[in-house]
């Protein structure tokens, strides 16, 4: 019991409670660092116990019924069941159920025997770690040691049952991956981005200022690669309510210096960058400096804890979307592929398209040259891929690449060819 007790208890629970004062789990770790000494004492004891019982029983019969081989028989195999039962398989099995009840008092019988029983520990570990140094095993304190794995702490979150609230539970396995995941699967598409145009007349940009859903706006030039700087809108409402008549050069003495960030930065790592630069807006770029999108500190966050910000206007909404009750979903074309897997339970390619419109059409080909239907759609024409992006996509009933039976990418990917080679109709609106 004492020996299946002490190595079932959570060390990890044990250091918790010596931490906070409790003597006996301390004697129980020190007991646990000495592993080999532990199992020698308990074994050595144990094995003695044994053989006495056995060597009594068997006395007792000879002296009651005679020096007789069927008594000697009998009388040893009724030792050996009654050890079985009530000396080794009943309280192993108490022990491993109640590990810390167990090891915690019984450390305290155990340590002073280890002291007393140390020179017939040393003169049998002499001949165990001869043995075992044959059999090419390690042993020492070092090796007792045990480390968590990520995935392993992952796993004891998860297990963590009406321990851990579902919430916390749900922050905590975010965090895990946020080393997995780069700027680019949280950043706002350059598609989505409201920036400010300084090569537009002062009335518009007065206009975009006072209307826009942001405290800071990025600032170019004629188009989005050309980001000259970081404007905060409350500085330029400040500005446009002077009488003094405004130009462009106003605005620009505004700016701040843009912060430019690699769309492979994981991030975790980025929330580290924003940390040490004091920053919390990052313009992503690719590896031949063009605008990809942008990501906040905001982004970041939402993507450990949730969504806590109201959708902006084009932007994809991706709350309270799920399965209907025919097994259909509908979603927007710009809905993340990392939300749908989320949301969906889908498992979905992340490596290739980050979008719902990017996978279809990067399977799909060339939908321009198919047939495609549009329903009253005054939207954009064919190669208008910018406002495209914003656009809902009807998946037909008879496409069931989203329906809940259909969890492999492989599903998908054939659905979607079969789009057009049976000449399926989309509707776009």
């Amino acid at each position: 019991m004492a020996e299946t007790a002490l190595m079932a208890a959570n060390r990890h629970r044990l250091r918790h409670l010596a931490k906070r004062g409790n003597k006996l789990a301390s004697t129980t770790l020190w007991l646990l660092e000495r592993t080999d000494k532990l199992l020698s004492l308990i074994l050595i004891v144990n094995t003695l116990i044994n053989a006495l019982a056995t060597a009594l029983v068997t006395a007792i019969a000879i002296s009651m019924f005679g020096n007789e081989e069927s008594v000697i028989t009998i009388a040893t195999a009724a030792v050996a069941f009654l050890l079985i039962v009530f000396a080794e398989i009943s309280p192993k099995v108490i022990g491993a159920t109640y590990p810390e009840r167990i090891a915690l008092p019984i450390s305290v019988v155990l340590k002073p025997l280890m002291s007393l029983a140390k020179p017939a520990i040393w003169f049998v570990n002499l001949f165990v770690s001869r043995f075992l140094r044959l059999l090419h095993v390690r042993t020492g304190q070092g090796t007792h040691e045990q480390r968590l794995s990520r995935e392993e702490l992952r796993s004891i979150v998860l297990e963590g049952g009406t321990f851990i609230p579902q919430k916390h539970k749900s922050i905590l396995l975010n965090l895990f991956d946020l080393e997995k995941i780069s700027v680019e699967d949280v950043m706002t598409p350059r598609a989505q981005i409201e920036a400010l145009n300084l090569s537009v007349p002062v009335e518009q940009i007065t206009h975009q200022l006072t209307t826009c859903y942001h405290n800071k706006l990025p600032v170019c030039e004629g188009e989005i690669n050309r980001i000259v700087g970081i404007l905060h809108v409350r500085k330029a409402i400040a500005l446009i309510n002077q009488e003094e008549e405004l130009t462009v050069e106003h605005f620009r003495n505004l700016l701040t210096a843009p912060y430019f960030v690699p769309e492979d930065t994981d991030v975790f790592t980025q929330l580290q960058y924003f940390q040490e630069n004091h920053e919390r807006l990052g313009i992503v770029v690719d590896e031949y400096g063009e605008v990809q999108g942008l990501v906040t500190l905001e982004d970041i966050i939402e993507e450990m804890i949730g969504e806590f910000t109201t959708s902006l206007p084009g932007a994809a909404r991706t709350e309270g979307f799920g399965w209907d009750e025919r097994g259909e979903c509908l979603l927007e074309g710009a809905t993340s592929l990392r939300d749908i897997n989320k949301h969906l339970g889908l498992d979905l390619p992340l490596d290739g398209p980050k979008t719902l419109n990017g996978l279809l059409l990067e399977e799909l080909r060339q939908p321009e040259d198919r047939k495609v239907c549009r329903r009253n759609c005054p939207g954009p024409e064919p190669g208008d891929q910018d406002r495209q992006a914003d656009q809902n996509l009807i998946l037909p009933k008879s496409l069931q690449a989203f329906h809940r039976s259909h969890t492999s990418s492989q599903t998908v990917m054939s659905v979607c060819h079969n789009i057009f080679t049976n000449q399926m109709p989309i509707g776009i609106i």
